[in-house]
């Protein structure tokens, strides 16, 4: 769980530390790749993670695409991530309706063959659908740190993210750079997606949940921080965990929130922002 809050807290601070943008459709897409996989399954028995050979470039588009017409033309607002959040607000809505009118608001679990199967260390039983979920995430948030520090274009998006005006000074092609960071963000979102849909069952409003959980790893690990954030969400589903074996069910949420808002009075810039 923990794996898979970073990987999609990861997308998210991209967004957000690059463009100013929070996107509030970002667990949105990440429910919309879920029900991707789940058709691929039911209809021509694809597995869910070899799907993402077709979701994540397919989201990638679409995310280049939703910059290219709604992001790029609120970037000229004096109040861009409020702009970004009514936007992305309303995008979100049109998404979760559209999956209400072509799959139904029922519940949808992925199950596969392996579903059901379990590795046993002593007494610690790991479902082998958890254990895949959690190495996507690893992978996924491994290929983004590589990108972002190892290619030419993923160093353009840090320049970006550390020094627009520098960046632009420098020659660096500010929407184009931005266009790619949202496409990778839709992408992550997707695969996290995809990974949660195998360990809990979902519908199409069940973002709006995801959603809280996005900002608090954000929050946590420090606004634009990918190691932040990967880490945050890790912490975040360890004791999201953990915590179930000490607290009733509805008093974890009560707990999280709770050690939050003494965080911020303690470090607001989050633990890992310096």
């Amino acid at each position: 769980m923990g794996g898979i809050f970073a990987l999609f807290g990861v997308g998210f601070s991209l967004t957000w530390g690059v463009m100013k943008v929070i996107n509030i459709a970002h667990a949105a897409f990440g429910i919309l790749g879920a029900y991707l996989a789940y058709w691929g399954l039911t209809l021509y028995g694809i597995d869910p993670f070899l799907s993402l050979a077709f979701t994540l470039p397919f989201l990638f588009v679409t995310g280049l695409a939703v910059h290219r017409f709604l992001i790029q033309p609120i970037t000229r607002s004096k109040e861009i991530v409020v702009a970004s959040m009514i936007l992305t607000f309303g995008l979100a809505i049109i998404i979760e309706n559209t999956m209400l009118s072509a799959w139904t608001p029922d519940e949808r679990l992925i199950t596969t063959a392996y579903s059901s199967k379990a590795i046993f260390l002593g007494e610690i039983i790991i479902k082998v659908s958890n254990l895949f979920g959690f190495l996507l995430s690893g992978l996924g948030i491994a290929a983004i740190h590589l990108f972002l520090h190892r290619t030419r274009t993923g160093k353009a998006v840090r320049a970006t993210w550390q020094d627009p005006e520098g960046a632009a000074l420098q020659g660096i092609n500010l929407r184009r750079v931005s266009m790619i960071a949202f496409g990778l963000a839709l992408a992550s979102a997707g695969a996290g997606g995809v990974a949660m849909a195998c360990m809990y069952s979902f519908n199409p409003s069940a973002h709006n949940l995801w959603l809280i959980f996005l900002f608090l790893v954000v929050i946590v690990g420090g606004v634009g921080s990918i190691i932040g954030a990967a880490f945050a969400g890790l912490i975040i589903g360890l004791i999201t965990g953990l915590s179930g074996a000490f607290f009733p069910q509805q008093w974890i949420n009560v707990f999280l929130f709770g050690l939050l808002m003494v965080l911020l009075l303690i470090k607001p810039e989050g633990l890992f922002k310096k």
